[in-house]
């Protein structure tokens, strides 16, 4: 610390927790990557060497086909590159074409990283090519890139999404025509702003979304965020509010959208997801609605998860045509699957 001199020890590797042994000499840490469980390791600070010292998930790496993630760059808005994260169906044969469900973060100050991530095994393992994104607002490529949607969440952002999807249309072992797109949280709103804006997706789904941008303001329990990323509040910015909110599109509506929220998520207010599938429902837009009437802002991993996977699966299988889930979702929710051959 005196010295003022940085050094990188590691790289190349998502690291959530680490601790320097008591003589200083070496880091024990979490390391995994998409195609790589979490273990620990530990790294010898002198003679560099890189040590794993478990073996918690070889079963699991070992009897299933868990895929790695490929990168590509491509240009968005303003020619400004934007990192894409692509994982490949299970058994991937490149003479074939795949559908694809293009994921789109939360925050929307966040980034997807080369981490591991059940969910990045799922849909591959139903036949998708899952792709994600880091359009402008993500984290880990500058402040600049990051404060670049504040105040412009249907910009810059929107046409880096776009870009994207035409950069992963034209890949051989795409099937342009069975695209769908998901989001959580901000992604989630930005599948509600798709709903009024792109038809190119043959479905979406929207998770724990903000729809209605002058009752999220009233209705947070993070006031702060709305009243920075929308560059005031309803009554200083009523323009931006309205040019900006899902709901001022209403008439457009016509991607068949499933809708997941939880009735105690304080952060994004389940009501914003019930005002959306309202406005779905009376435009005769095919759509699902699930609340997790014990959850907040992130379904329960155990209790929930389970049902909202089967549900994406359902809902892609009906319009993108990838592998059945493995169950009913009615089924599920009522607790009837387990025990079952």
């Amino acid at each position: 610390m005196a010295s003022g001199r940085i050094q990188r020890v590691l790289d190349g590797q998502a690291i959530r927790e680490f601790a320097v042994s008591p003589d200083q000499k070496s880091v024990v840490f979490t390391r995994s990557s998409v195609g790589e469980p979490v273990e620990i390791w530990r790294y010898d600070l002198a003679t560099k060497a890189l040590k794993r010292l478990t073996d918690f998930n070889q079963k699991v790496a070992d009897t299933v086909d868990i895929r790695p993630a490929e990168k590509i760059w491509v240009k968005g808005a303003d020619g400004t590159p934007v990192e894409v994260f692509i994982v490949k169906p299970h058994d991937f044969d490149p003479s074939k074409k795949y559908p694809l469900i293009l994921n789109v973060h939360g925050g929307p100050q966040m980034m997807w990283s080369d981490s591991f991530r059940g969910d990045w095994q799922v849909y591959p393992g139903a036949g998708y090519v899952v792709a994600f994104p880091n359009p402008h607002g993500s984290t880990g490529y500058g402040q600049a890139f990051t404060d670049a949607i504040s105040g412009d969440w249907d910009g810059k952002v929107m046409t880096d999404i776009s870009k994207v999807t035409d950069a992963l249309a034209d890949l051989p072992y795409v099937d342009k025509d069975r695209m769908g797109i998901m989001g959580w949280s901000w992604g989630g709103y930005a599948m509600m702003w798709m709903e009024g804006h792109n038809t190119r997706f043959k479905a979406i789904a929207s998770m724990m979304g903000v729809y209605d941008l002058t009752a999220m303001h009233g209705s947070t329990e993070e006031l702060w965020f709305p009243e920075w990323d929308l560059k005031g509040t309803p009554w200083t910015n009523p323009g931006l509010y309205h040019r900006m909110s899902p709901n001022s599109y209403v008439k457009d509506f016509k991607t068949p959208c499933l809708v997941i929220t939880g009735e105690r998520d304080f952060r994004v207010p389940y009501t914003q997801s019930l005002e959306f599938f309202t406005d779905l429902q009376e435009m005769g837009v095919p759509s699902r609605l699930i609340i997790f009437k014990n959850d907040g802002h992130w379904p329960d991993t155990l209790k929930s998860m389970p049902v909202y996977y089967n549900a994406h699966l359902e809902w892609f299988h009906k319009y993108l045509g990838g592998g059945p889930a493995p169950w009913k979702t009615e089924d599920l929710v009522k607790n009837m699957v387990f025990g079952r051959k």
